[in-house]
């Protein structure tokens, strides 16, 4: 960055005012909360994310140095919460990634439950269960709940990937049997009250700073 284009001495320190002016913000939400899922409090983090992601831009432009702490920028988080401030009801939407690594594995799985059903319907899914992967998934995933298959996954030839779960608030339960049809086409980020992200990626970001670390702390 040329001289020119570089923020000046007062832009950096005027970022910095506003930095501990939202760390004042914040405290004060978190002190006057009124709930677990406060949208004020999510609110005061975002705004605390953002001032100090244009402190550490501009520090860095003016003086080639970095904060020492790392707030997720509102960019990397879910948009400002919009949903009711006292949910009456929630849903709760799951993703998780497989690979099938092992189809030798799922196909002898499936094919075990498929033979243990007596009924006329078990007994044309055995027949075919034991040659067909996707028949041996609609049998498994039939069989075990999502957290079972999420916690046994290498019984059944499976490696993980990806997961999220987002817990979304809404004013009532929608009419049974409303969504079936698509039921995915209603998840609003504004509604969501938290989420929980599982990543490889996580743990090579982790892996990527304790290195630096290591390499910063024997230079």
């Amino acid at each position: 960055m040329s001289d020119a284009a570089q923020p000046t001495a007062a832009e950096v320190r005027a970022a910095a005012e506003a930095v501990k002016a939202a760390l004042d913000r914040h405290l004060d939400a978190v002190e006057r909360r009124s709930g677990d899922d406060d949208p004020l409090v999510y609110e005061a983090f975002n705004e605390l994310a953002a001032a100090a992601e244009v402190y550490d831009e501009l520090l860095y432009d003016r003086h080639d140095e970095v904060t020492p702490f790392e707030i997720p920028g509102a960019d990397d988080s879910l948009p400002p919460y919009a949903g009711p401030e006292e949910p009456h009801a929630l849903s709760v939407l799951i993703r998780r990634d497989y690979a099938v690594v092992e189809p030798p594995r799922l196909l002898a799985q499936a094919q075990r439950l498929a033979d243990l059903d007596p009924d006329e319907r078990g007994r044309e899914a055995a027949a075919v269960v034991g040659t067909s992967v996707h028949a041996a998934l609609g049998v498994i995933f039939g069989e075990y709940e999502a957290d079972e298959i999420a916690s046994r996954h290498k019984e059944f030839g499976l490696e993980e990937g990806d997961s999220t779960l987002w817990v979304a608030a809404a004013d009532e339960l929608p009419e049974p049997g409303e969504w079936l049809g698509a039921p995915f086409d209603q998840a609003d980020p504004q509604l969501v009250v938290c989420r929980f992200d599982v990543s490889s990626v996580f743990d090579e970001e982790e892996q990527d700073e304790d290195l630096e670390q290591l390499t910063a702390d024997s230079s």
